[in-house]
């Protein structure tokens, strides 16, 4: 359910793969992972490559992208600090279903999948750890399915910038700045429409008063305005 983003992400959160873990046991699973940098434009794994590793980022974000079987690539996610990604290796399918790669430079933790499971089978909060983790992604894609299906497209566009907020939001004289750099294109990748109508939204909601978009730059500028259209709960003033 959205909510007014916080616009101060921590680039120190701890990777939810260690909660609940004794300090000696977080130790040793961090001490089990390698650290790697990427830069700008850097690609962790392509979709289709051997889902052999699990990845928890540090610092920086990673976008999670997709080429569908008309060979068009779509944005799915834009995550963060915190997130884990890769978790699939641990469910033993052969290969990744994405492309992530770093959209600034990011650095990651990396657990070989046969080391992360090796841990996970001696550590029983460790193995919950990672069952909710792949959980929590069913669940959110499963959530993106229902709002494609049944949402209609204003809602869906202002449930993706107020979730790009609280991901990557930045507090500014005039709002909370996405801070990213995100196309009109990307935007309509990840709402499941067209370019026109996600550029026709956004100029009625400059307009309005709501956000200011340019290229590659979007400012929301009266959140609460589009957690209205989000929850559907009526016209913003």
């Amino acid at each position: 359910m959205p909510t007014t983003p916080d616009p101060s992400p921590n680039p120190t959160i701890e990777s939810p793969l260690l909660a609940g873990l004794t300090a000696a046991e977080a130790s040793r699973v961090r001490s089990a992972a390698r650290q790697q940098l990427k830069k700008p434009g850097g690609v962790f794994f392509m979709q289709g490559d051997p889902a052999d590793a699990v990845y928890s980022i540090e610092t920086g974000r990673v976008r999670l992208s997709q080429v569908t079987a008309e060979g068009q690539q779509i944005l799915l996610r834009v995550i963060g600090p915190g997130t884990v990604f890769g978790a699939i290796a641990l469910a033993r399918v052969d290969t990744y279903p994405v492309t992530a790669e770093a959209a600034e430079v990011c650095t990651v933790l990396v657990w070989p999948s046969s080391v992360l499971m090796g841990l996970i089978e001696q550590m029983p909060k460790l193995a919950l750890n990672a069952i909710q983790l792949m959980a929590g992604h069913v669940q959110e894609f499963q959530d993106r399915f229902r709002e494609m299906a049944t949402q209609r497209v204003e809602r869906r566009l202002a449930r993706t910038l107020l979730r790009l907020a609280s991901q990557t939001g930045r507090k500014t004289d005039e709002g909370v700045l996405i801070d990213l750099a995100l196309t009109r294109q990307d935007l309509a990748e990840m709402t499941g429409t067209t370019l026109y109508t996600v550029s026709r939204i956004l100029s009625q909601w400059e307009t309005q008063g709501l956000v200011r978009s340019g290229r590659e730059l979007v400012v929301i500028r009266y959140p609460h305005g589009l957690v209205k259209i989000a929850e559907d709960l009526g016209e913003s003033g």
